[in-house]
């Protein structure tokens, strides 16, 4: 099996306008072609994806018992296999024998290989966290000594950033890295947790703090002195990825294998946590679609009471929520795909940590929400397969498991969903985002008469296009009644905080769908998958819009209490005021196309 992934077609998506800045979503209207969507893919994406998806039906998916098991060297055999379709190195420069492909086809990549998940961990773990550090903040010769054996699996990389006592707080690491007496080396003592391709890494990017201070990225080989693992950790799921404590014990490392500049570890750790939740999400909408395929599949074929369970609409109202929430995961994840290639296109490649760094609120987004909608399906799954899915032989038990970790990856979604916020306030408070303006007029709106206003829109998804925009308004103006109550304290109040972020969320993703629905039915290519993608698109707005109010009212009954909280309810019943829809209706419409295709349909 063998295919050349770099052709000469443009594989950076177009959007029209500049270049748009991280967070603005939620203070300005955006129009369907200044988003990038799977719609968009070019010769090269689609290339990408067939080979990818070959490699895991053909390669990985007929040993996943094996993997499953640790046979030792599958894995490694599996990922160098992988390296000589070019799969390794889609991200690593065509200076160091790497393709040098935009972030959508990293994207692509990272989905496909999600078919399975422990795979997919290793191949993330390598291709990712483990690659990235020296992609980005790698000397010309470090980038010239490890990035060609990386790019074809010769070296398989791993990222060590958490300890014992420092899991989301990772500048409390207790590794420590001295200067020699010679001053040569780095000599690093202390142990680090929860490493992926632990048992069989050649190459670590390890954090420490150098003198006991500053915390520092440094390069790691396997084989230096003083390097050991711990056994396999025995994990709920991902049982088939390699898990272990790595120990350093008194390891000499060579000064110049310094990643970076000594006490700038926190702005490595933290980008390459970027572009990993981003990864991280696009592998939660392959294993979504992975599932949905598994329950559709079963459904149709398993019969009760004389037909098809798939005939039920109990079970039909699965298929169909799996389905949109899937559409909802791929949207975002395509659309900050998109927002980081568009920038970069204005720019330079040398540039991409900055486009990374940019879009750091629209990663946490992805993170949290792929992650959490992948649960959602998994169980789904589970629940559509009943007493099999509970079955180690059957696919959803092993979904089910392997999806858990996902909220915990990469920062927890707690973390992420605290960065969310956070970060929009601080770049509204320093002037990057014009969240004042909007947050003053939402305030005198609240306090003016109410006025009538239409009950719909014209054009596809109008009505639709109304609610995300009074969603916008909600999340901005709950926003600035938590920071006009707690100032500076805003971040200790972690639940207020969380219900903002979810509203927010719920913005970006509501958006998302209606213009990516829009996009597609103004193509009029396969008016199938129009009417299909504005019914999930409709669904996910009306059911999602419940989710808002609720967050809503939990957010604001904190900030205020009685003629105040009245006021403030009254207004947010006004926001959101909208029509009822036909969810089992829309539903049913969505699961007769899953089930005809026994798959994710789009």
């Amino acid at each position: 099996m063998s295919t050349n992934l770099k052709q000469n077609v443009p594989a950076t998506p177009t959007t029209s306008g500049a270049p748009i800045r991280g967070g603005s979503f939620l203070i300005e209207e955006r129009r369907p072609e200044d988003i990038f969507t799977p719609e968009d893919f070019t010769e090269q994406h689609r290339l990408i994806l067939q080979t990818a998806d070959r490699f895991m039906r053909e390669e990985v998916l007929p040993r996943w018992q094996q993997i499953e098991h640790q046979e030792p060297g599958l894995t490694e055999k599996l990922l160098r296999q992988a390296g000589e379709l070019g799969l390794l190195s889609i991200d690593i420069p065509e200076a160091y024998g790497g393709m040098e492909l935009d972030i959508a086809s990293s994207m692509i990549a990272t989905e496909q290989m999600s078919q399975y998940a422990s795979f997919a961990v290793s191949y993330g773990a390598h291709t990712g966290i483990g690659t990235l550090p020296i992609v980005y903040f790698g000397t010309e010769e470090q980038k010239r000594k490890y990035l060609p054996r990386l790019a074809t699996g010769e070296l398989i990389a791993a990222y060590c950033l958490s300890e014992a006592e420092a899991g989301s707080d990772a500048l409390a690491a207790r590794t420590r890295a001295t200067i020699s007496a010679d001053g040569k080396h780095y000599l690093l003592n202390g142990e680090k947790m929860w490493i992926t391709n632990g048992g069989y890494a050649d190459l670590f990017i390890i954090f420490a703090k150098i003198d006991g201070e500053k915390f520092s990225a440094i390069i790691v080989e396997k084989n230096f002195p003083g390097v050991s693992t711990g056994a396999e950790e025995k994990k709920m799921g991902i049982k088939g990825s390699s898990t272990r404590a790595l120990i350093l014990d008194n390891v000499p490392v060579p000064v110049e294998n310094l990643l970076g500049q000594a006490g700038r570890g926190h702005v490595i750790a933290f980008n390459i946590l970027n572009v990993g939740r981003l990864r991280l999400a696009a592998g939660c909408v392959g294993g979504s679609k992975q599932a949905l395929e598994d329950a559709a599949t079963y459904a149709k074929q398993r019969r009760a009471f004389g037909k098809a369970i798939a005939e039920f609409g109990l079970i039909q109202e699965k298929l169909a929520e799996m389905a949109a929430r899937t559409f909802a995961g791929e949207s975002i994840v395509y659309r900050t795909a998109g927002l980081i290639d568009a920038l970069l296109a204005a720019g330079a490649r040398a540039e991409e940590v900055k486009a990374i760094e940019e879009y750091a609120i629209e990663c946490s987004i992805n993170k949290v929400y792929c992650s959490e909608i992948l649960d959602y399906v998994a169980d789904e799954c589970v629940q559509i397969y009943g007493g099999y899915g509970y079955h180690q032989d059957y696919p959803a038990e092993r979904a089910y498991r392997d999806a858990r970790i996902n909220r915990i990856f990469e920062g927890t979604n707690e973390i992420n969903r605290m960065v969310t916020v956070n970060m929009l306030l601080k770049r509204g408070s320093s002037g990057q985002l014009a969240l004042m303006p909007g947050a003053m007029q939402l305030m005198q709106e609240a306090l003016s008469p109410a006025t009538e206003t239409a009950s719909g829109a014209a054009g596809l998804l109008g009505t639709e296009k109304q609610i995300v925009t009074a969603v916008k308004k909600a999340a901005l103006w709950v926003a600035a009644l938590a920071y006009q109550k707690y100032l500076n304290d805003l971040a200790n109040q972690q639940e207020i905080v969380a219900a903002v972020s979810d509203i927010v969320m719920e913005a970006f993703a509501m958006e998302s769908v209606v213009l990516r629905a829009q996009k597609i039915a103004s193509r009029a290519a396969d008016p199938e998958k129009a009417g299909l993608a504005a019914n999930m698109a409709r669904l996910w707005v009306h059911t999602r819009l419940e989710l808002v109010e609720q967050r809503a009212r939990t957010a604001l009954a904190a900030t205020a209490g009685g003629d105040s909280l009245r006021t403030h309810l009254a207004f947010l019943n006004r926001l959101v005021r909208r029509n009822i829809v036909n969810v089992i209706g829309l539903r049913r419409e969505i699961a007769a196309v899953v089930v005809r295709h026994g798959k994710y349909p789009l």
